[in-house]
């Protein structure tokens, strides 16, 4: 269980939208773990959604990680924006493509928080270093790849530098296949042990059951077989929603933002993976009309949140250091 030490107080704060990327290269998805399967064509994309974000006065947070970080193609297209305020950059760990190369590549193992501690903190200062190197900047942002964290992570992450993670997919549980499980954490930010601040992804629940949603959707979910949980969606009795233009349209992320809004949600982080911008780069985009949809999708959330009174934005630091200065006021 992660430790948690302090949950974010967002009363009287604005409606606050946070962008985080997921960096990452191209791979099949439906495939074994591949060490060799490094390609970042999909980094070409990019400006097809930071245009969006600039046009906004948003500046997201690419978690970029190996083959990215080491990338001359990759940091040719992010650095400028670094340079000039546009985005900022944090590191995101997937250890089958990370040195060093000390551990099997399983299913298993592509969670960083089923290796050893101090192997998830060598790949993790590689990464780190490699940031440094070659962006000219030290991460303050981390993002698991696959959300693989553990009770260890805080400490490694506050050795390393980091102030903040954006790891926590709330009321998601992944341990049927060896990842974490969620279940039992704030789906609000949170402060864990050592000061590093928790920023979980948006995952809320709509419907006219959405007070119990917590309680209910485990239930409704072991009974899959008998697709519970679609049915009590299209009933408008429940649903769960992540802020993603991934697998959801500009309804969904509307009705989403406006339950987590009714039920005193202040803070937003919207995520998707960078291969999702470049055609066949991941199975949200297995077509050119997908990836059109996609980034019509984020086009229009943006138009949707920026349109609500008083709204603001804040880099992932930036909420993180928020709410250190809180918890120590």
């Amino acid at each position: 269980m992660i430790p948690v030490t302090s949950t974010f107080n967002q009363s009287g704060a604005p409606a606050t939208l946070t962008v985080v990327i997921d960096t990452e290269e191209e791979f099949d998805w439906n495939a074994p773990f591949d060490r060799g399967s490094t390609s970042v064509r999909n980094i070409d994309y990019q400006h097809l959604a930071q245009d969006v974000f600039s046009a906004a006065g948003i500046v997201p947070t690419y978690v970029v990680d190996y083959p990215v970080a080491t990338s001359a193609s990759s940091i040719a297209v992010l650095k400028p924006w670094l340079r000039a305020g546009l985005c900022e950059i944090g590191a995101h760990l997937h250890p089958w493509v990370n040195p060093p190369h000390d551990e099997e590549v399983t299913v298993r193992n592509s969670f960083a928080s089923n290796l050893p501690s101090d192997l998830t903190r060598r790949k993790l200062a590689a990464l780190r270093d490699c940031i440094v190197a070659n962006f000219g900047t030290s991460p303050l942002v981390y993002k698991a790849g696959r959300y693989g964290i553990g009770p260890e992570t805080p400490a490694i992450l506050k050795e390393l530098g980091f102030i903040a993670d954006a790891s926590v997919v709330p009321h998601l549980d992944s341990s049927g296949e060896g990842g974490p499980d969620f279940r039992h954490l704030p789906d609000r930010p949170f402060l864990t042990e050592g000061g590093v601040a928790e920023l979980p992804l948006s995952v809320h629940f709509s419907g006219a059951m959405a007070e119990i949603g917590a309680r209910l959707f485990p239930i409704l979910s072991r009974l899959e077989r008998w697709r519970l949980p679609g049915v009590f969606s299209r009933l408008g009795l429940l649903e769960r929603l992540r802020l993603s233009p991934e697998d959801h349209g500009i309804a969904d992320l509307c009705r989403q933002t406006r339950a987590a809004l009714a039920r005193g949600h202040r803070h937003f982080m919207l995520t998707y993976h960078s291969s999702s911008l470049m055609t066949g780069g991941s199975p949200y985009a297995r077509t050119p009309a997908d990836r059109d949809a996609l980034v019509g999708t984020l086009t229009e959330y943006i138009g949707f949140f920026t349109s609500i009174p008083g709204w603001a934005t804040l880099t992932a630091s930036g909420l993180a250091t928020t709410m250190r200065a809180q918890a120590q006021a």
